[in-house]
């Protein structure tokens, strides 16, 4: 990690929110749960979202992109994703309509399970994000459709838990909470 970016980026937390959510037969999710980590990144109004890019990539996690999130549930079967909130607040609804919901806002990173469907319901018009997935592994969208699932399913059976937590690298807590 290069110096620079470890003035913006907090020490590593003991522990963390966590959230398991469960199959609902519509949507798979998963058995390892969602990681949310809070205000971990102190990133100033004149800030690059580049650095939080960076981190990611520092620890393997790439095939970045910057944006929003959709505003539809949706789910990646072939990968887990990073999501780091660089810009604004967004509320997010886990596991479909009816999973749990979560407040994000600026220096927020959620870990998402490959099968755990999420959803933007609700964002400030300055919202943005930056996605990732370990390996830089390309990633599929499902939306919970007919015909999607045994496929997916097993997809998601052969996704390997990542070797580094995407934001603290070997001292993170990605291999405590994902085992």
């Amino acid at each position: 990690m290069k110096k620079e970016n470890n003035t913006l980026l907090g020490p590593a937390p003991t522990k963390i929110p966590n959230y398991i959510i469960s199959d609902n037969g519509i949507f798979p999710n998963s058995p390892l749960p969602v990681l949310l980590y809070k205000a971990v990144f102190h990133l100033p109004n004149d800030h690059s979202p580049g650095v939080m890019e960076t981190i990611f990539e520092n620890n393997g996690w790439f095939n970045s992109w910057r944006n929003g999130m959709y505003t539809y549930n949706h789910y990646h079967s072939i990968t887990h994703e990073v999501l780091g909130i660089y810009c604004g607040e967004c509320h997010v609804s886990l596991g479909g309509d009816s999973g749990i919901q979560l407040f994000l806002e600026k220096g927020d990173v959620l870990l998402i399970p490959a099968g755990v469907a999420h959803k933007n319901i609700g964002a400030s018009t300055d919202f943005k994000c930056i996605g990732a997935y370990p390996g830089g592994k390309d990633f599929d969208i499902n939306l919970g459709k007919s015909g999607e699932r045994p496929g997916t399913d097993k997809n998601i059976r052969k996704v390997p838990v990542p070797k580094l937590d995407p934001v603290y690298g070997k001292e993170g807590l990605l291999s405590r909470y994902w085992i």
